[in-house]
């Protein structure tokens, strides 16, 4: 007997199977065929849905016939002439029901129509039957219709169901907002993407236990642990692009614990044209687990200023630059000029930029709306090369984002660091007041705050000639302050993936050394704030949070590569490199600070009020001495533009060719270069 039902049992799923596979290769001659017979037999049972089952056959046959063959002509004809035996219905959606309803209504309100004629026809009495019955039949006809299509959609997705529930990895996503449920949807619809949502973590108590596109929320982040177990969960996906760090580290902490995978979608400011994709799925990463809370902008106000204008961004294909570019993209500006002296990553960015257009264009958008990308090589220390760039362009708006910011490479090579972050920025000021440039933005940093190295006195000096030319000029030019980018070339956080790819140890200079750090896109964004909020000859301050301990960094980028620290990778002190400082600065001594109209931002009232009487003396005499490549007189130049630079002149006796100075600097500064 147990065999027997066995045997039953099987041939039924086989014959299940059959059907539902033969019901997936339906074609539109089979619905075709599937709708003559259900469209002779709707006014039926339309008629006897009317009469509640008290149907005499021989009463209505003829009527009936008639009926039928009306019916049967006009849905048929409509149906064919709106080439609806021409969709594909295994992928059937929400728009091909709208496309099924609008149909059938046309179709019912024709079929009213002439069953109001042929009533009143005198060789084709209808009047027996009762004047409802077109309705009925089309409520019917769009049951009928409707299911058989979507029957195919159903089984469509439980056959892909059971493939996913044996193949595909088990997903928990944290996070039921938006971009967790766009993240579900998007799963859902493609499942060959390879990932199958099984709960939802969040929160907020009042989605406990809610179900969304099918799917639970079964608890806050404290229940992941048990969820995990479970419900054999492979892999969690935080979805929750604006959330803080600290909530991220501790959800990492926790799928760390228990061995699961964890992978996340990216902060908000990096979703640029806001729509959440299952490509954008990465790995969790250090700028992740430092986020902050995210920036309320004033888009709007920004968008409304680039508008139209023609952009100029020095530095564009650095890290700030490029991103600069990115975001002013979206601000629809009549040209962006990308000016960098390396080919290369101005190419990247040129690139990345006329896809977007191509984007924009395959849309449909106005021309109007597209900005030109226009790409230009140039090094900034070369007057007749930005001459050249500036009455070939005519900007309105510069961003200046080039600059040397390494600081023992600058300690070793001051004559670079001037030449490129002084005397570059002169020459741009210089052609911004010759060509009547409205706005323009300085990229500046923390360590020009009291800088102790070379790199951070040329930045403050960069300062000084952009107050300079905004106090010369009226012209809204100002300089914008924040500490370090995460992520940026050359910064920590890629110098120190590097020394882990390698094996480690990683290299920290001092147990106690701490930074200020933002995301490349946070600091754009609040730099374009800076622009609309600054007023002419101000220095504007990023609000950089709490900093954050070096050591600190090192050691979770080691645990989020897999390793333990200590163990696995060693953390070796090198102690303070030449010009280094254990903590960095937000304020100078005699500037006063305001609150702006943004929380995340200050401003530097009196910054124009602090620059030296012989600035322009001093920087001409500035840059002769990096045109000889004085480093000594370098040093004592910068001390004397800015009395807080205190430079550490034995460490440079010997790296320098000063066999020219057989004096005192400042007998020689008298001398050679008659600053006074």
């Amino acid at each position: 007997m147990n065999l027997f039902f066995l045997n039953f049992h099987c041939l039924s799923q086989k014959s299940a199977s059959i059907f539902l596979n033969q019901l997936l290769h339906l074609r539109n001659r089979h619905f075709l065929f599937c709708d003559l017979i259900l469209f002779s037999i709707t006014p039926l049972l339309a008629l006897i849905l009317r009469l509640d089952g008290a149907l005499t056959l021989k009463t209505y046959i003829s009527e009936l016939i008639i009926a039928t063959i009306l019916f049967l002509t006009v849905k048929v004809t409509f149906f064919w002439s709106f080439s609806f035996y021409r969709r594909y219905w295994r992928y059937a959606s929400i728009e091909d029901l709208t496309y099924i309803t609008m149909l059938i209504l046309a179709a019912g309100i024709i079929q009213e129509l002439l069953f109001c004629l042929f009533q009143n026809m005198p060789h084709v009495s209808m009047e027996k039957l009762p004047q409802s019955l077109p309705f009925i039949d089309s409520l019917l006809t769009f049951i009928f219709v409707g299911g058989l299509r979507f029957s195919v959609r159903a089984v469509e997705r439980t056959s892909h169901k059971q493939i996913v529930l044996n193949t595909h990895e088990r997903v928990l996503v944290v996070g039921a907002g938006s971009a967790g449920v766009s993240l579900v949807q998007e799963m859902q619809r493609n499942p060959q993407l390879g990932f199958y949502p099984v709960a939802f973590i969040d929160d907020d108590p009042q989605k406990f236990n809610v179900n969304i596109r099918g799917i639970t929320v079964v608890g806050d982040r404290h229940y992941i642990a048990d969820v995990v177990k479970y419900l054999q969960i492979h892999k969690v996906i935080i979805a929750m692009p604006s959330v803080a760090g600290q909530v991220i580290r501790e959800i990492v902490d926790i799928c760390k614990a228990n061995g699961i995978q964890t992978s996340t979608l990216p902060g908000i400011h990096e979703i640029l044209n806001g729509r959440v994709r299952v490509d954008s799925i990465r790995d969790v990463r250090i700028e992740d687990l430092l986020r902050r809370e995210p920036v309320q902008t004033d888009i709007e106000r920004v968008y409304q200023f680039i508008q139209g204008k023609k952009v100029l961004i020095t530095g564009s294909g650095g890290s700030i630059g490029s991103e600069l570019c990115r975001q002013i993209f979206k601000c629809q500006p009549a040209e962006i000029i990308l000016l960098g002296h390396g080919e290369n990553s101005v190419f990247n960015i040129q690139q990345e930029l006329e896809q977007l257009t191509q984007v924009l264009k395959h849309d449909g958008k106005a021309q109007s709306n597209i900005p030109r990308i226009s790409g230009f090589i140039a090094d900034i220390r070369f007057r007749s090369r930005l001459e050249h760039t500036f009455e070939r362009f005519q900007p309105d708006v510069i961003f200046h984002a080039a600059a040397h910011k390494h600081v023992p490479l600058m300690e070793l090579n001051p004559a670079e660091a001037i030449t490129n972050n002084v005397l570059g920025t002169k020459n741009l000021l210089d052609m911004a007041k010759k060509y009547n440039v409205k706005h323009f933005v300085m990229i500046s940093t923390d360590k020009a705050v009291n800088p102790t190295n070379v790199m951070g006195a040329s930045k403050r000096v960069a300062e000084m000639l952009v107050l300079q030319a905004a106090r010369d000029s009226g012209k809204p030019y100002v300089a914008v302050r924040f500490g370090n980018v995460l992520g940026s070339r050359g910064s920590v956080v890629p110098t120190f993936t590097k020394q882990i790819a390698t094996g480690g140890p990683i290299t920290v200079t001092h147990p106690d050394i701490c930074r200020y750090f933002m995301t490349i896109p946070e600091a754009v964004q609040l730099v374009l704030q800076a622009v609309v909020l600054g007023r002419s000859g101000e220095v504007l301050m990023l609000n950089m949070g709490e900093p954050v301990k070096i050591v600190d960094l090192a050691k979770e980028l080691i645990r989020l590569s897999g390793y333990e620290v200590n163990k696995d990778i060693e953390i070796v002190f090198t102690g303070l490199r030449p010009g280094e400082k254990l903590f960095e600065e937000l304020f100078i001594e005699g500037e006063e600070y305001e609150a702006t109209q943004h929380e995340k931002l200050l401003v530097v009232k009196n910054a124009s009020r602090m620059i030296p009487e012989n600035m322009n003396v001093a920087v001409e005499a500035l840059c002769k001495s990096a045109d000889k490549n004085d480093g000594y007189s370098i040093l004592f130049l910068l001390e004397q533009i800015i009395p807080e630079y205190k430079p550490q002149y034995p460490s440079y006796k010997n790296q320098f060719n000063t066999s020219e100075i057989n004096s005192e600097p400042s007998n020689y500064l008298h001398r050679d270069l008659s600053l006074k």
